[in-house]
């Protein structure tokens, strides 16, 4: 499956992530928040039950369910490959 991928800045630094099927639109529901693109059209494994680069667990359990998948409050960390 293709994902986008959105990011907001959380405090001290810290990234939170939203993915979506590539080329659908972010659902209503969580439009409220300031995402902005991180990455486009990304190659996610069906099988694979965490976007590791991201922290979000069970995408497409999640995208099923809601449209989309983010990353859990407890698991928001900096963004990929910051040093």
């Amino acid at each position: 499956m293709k994902l986008d991928i959105y990011k907001r800045a959380e405090s001290a630094g810290q990234f939170s992530y939203l993915a979506v099927p590539a080329g659908a639109v972010i659902p209503n529901e969580a439009t409220n928040i300031d995402w902005v693109d991180a990455h486009r059209d990304i190659d996610f494994d069906d099988n694979a039950h965490v976007l590791k680069a991201y922290a979000i667990n069970e995408p497409l359990a999640q995208i099923s369910a809601k449209g989309y998948a983010i990353t859990s409050v407890d698991d928001i960390g900096t963004e990929p490959g910051a040093a």
